[in-house]
This record gives structure tokens, sequence and C-alpha cells, in this order.
């Protein structure tokens, strides 16, 4: 009977060590395919929130035609935040507001990880009532002949860091993170115009 046991429990910490990672060690920070394949969005985590950016389109050259923005209306989708600032709710998982190109309306959504390669992503209608979900999957490579993101308005080359090298790459923000901070810098700009 002690044999059965102890043989048990070496199956069982075998398995435990042999299983894929578990969706509390998986992260959000990357590439994903949403649910019909018409876009990658990007995503990263910029002062301890989760952000999105669209990084891919199955059609390339949409604007945001839908935007209630005026001066929005004609901004590439490509590059654009479509995740805004989730904060963490749990164990991984993540609130805030979605932006649905589509119909230019902002939702409540929640962001979790089913494992390393799989999110589901609710929109809800109002904050976590009338509800869908879908699932996402991670993105591995960028599709072939993907175009490049279009260059940030706002970006400066950032100066060495002081005994840095000349030609030396700091561990900056990320292009995500960098895009969300021009939008606000945006934003910012044309609230002091008004």
């Amino acid at each position: 009977m002690k044999r059965f046991i102890a043989s048990a429990a070496l199956s069982a910490t075998l398995l435990a060590v042999a299983s894929p990672a578990r969706a509390a060690d998986a992260s959000p920070v990357g590439d994903w395919l949403v649910k019909d394949g018409y876009a990658n969005i990007r995503m990263d985590i910029c002062n301890g929130k989760l952000w999105g950016i669209v990084a891919w389109e199955q059609k390339p050259g949409g604007v945001d035609k839908e935007n209630p923005d005026p001066a929005k209306k004609s901004r590439p989708l490509l590059g654009s935040p479509v995740l805004m600032g989730l904060a963490p709710a749990g164990p991984n998982k993540w609130s805030g507001e979605i932006y649905n190109s589509q119909n230019g309306k902002m939702y409540s959504a929640n962001v979790s990880m089913v494992d390393d390669d799989t999110l589901d992503l609710e929109g809800c209608l109002f904050t976590n009532f009338m509800c869908l979900t879908q699932k996402w999957t991670r993105v591995k490579a960028p599709p072939p002949g993907a175009p490049p993101l279009p260059p940030i308005k706002g970006a400066a080359t950032p100066a060495p860091a002081k005994g840095q090298k000349k030609g030396a790459q700091a561990a900056g923000p990320s292009d995500t993170c960098l895009r969300v901070a021009d939008e606000a810098a945006a934003r910012d700009r044309a609230t002091a115009k008004k």
C-alpha cells in the first residue's frame, strides 16, 4: 500500500512539473489575433495598466471613420489604441474599456488568461452587464507581408543615458506604451486649445 501511495505522489509531482503553463503564470503581453481574424492587437503593460493597439489589419488601410471625435475620423486604425488602460482586477484579470472602431463606441472590458496562448476578452454594454466573450489566440509571428506600424507623430529619439555608449539601445518603453503616451499627449494638447 505504501508503494502505491508513493507511486501516486511521484506521478502527481511529475504531472505537475510536466504540465504546460497555467493561466496564473500566463502574461497578456504580446500580439493577439481577434476572434474573427480581422486584426492583431499588441498588448503591453504601461504604467501598471494593460493597453492594446492595432498591430495588423486583414484589410490594410483602415481609418477610424466612426470615431466621435472629428479630428480622429481620418487617423489610421493601424497603431491606434483599442484596449484602454485596463487595471489589475484580481489574479490574471484586468478590467477597463475597449474601443470598437466599427461603431466608434467604448465598452467596459475584462481580459483574463485561459492559458499562455489563449485569453478571454469580455466586452459589456454596461459594466458587467449584457456581456459577450471572445477567445483571442496568441500570435507567434507577424503575418507574412504585414506592413510596419506608422511612425509615432510625437516620438522623439531619446538621448543616450549618462554612461551609455553612443549607438547602444537603452531599454525604454515599448512601441505600445509610446503610442499610448502619444495619444494622451495629443488629447492633452487638444484640451488645452479649447
